[in-house]
């Protein structure tokens, strides 16, 4: 179980590395909640929708690519030198 769970690790952070190498930034945009149903409000006022959008932009140092795949390297390699467990 130990091993699997540091393979998944390792391939996770190697991962994360090849895409912060890749990718300058990523901006990420959440919408506004849905406005409420007709149903909640007066016959006489309905409200416009908000069409407001937060965003959020991630920007990668120039360390982490290379940080991220090198240390997912490492716990991958730790992995394979972890002793299977011996049945019975």
């Amino acid at each position: 179980m130990w091993r699997a769970f540091f393979l998944a690790i390792g391939i996770t952070l190697c991962i994360w590395g090849a895409e912060c190498l890749v990718l300058d930034r990523a901006i990420l945009a959440a919408e506004a909640p849905p406005a409420e149903s007709a149903e909640n409000t007066l016959n006489y006022y309905n409200p416009a929708p908000q069409l407001t959008k937060s965003k959020r932009e991630i920007v990668p140092p120039e360390w982490a690519p290379w940080s991220l795949m090198s240390s997912g390297a490492v716990i991958i390699l730790y992995s394979f030198t972890l002793p299977r467990r011996v049945a019975g």
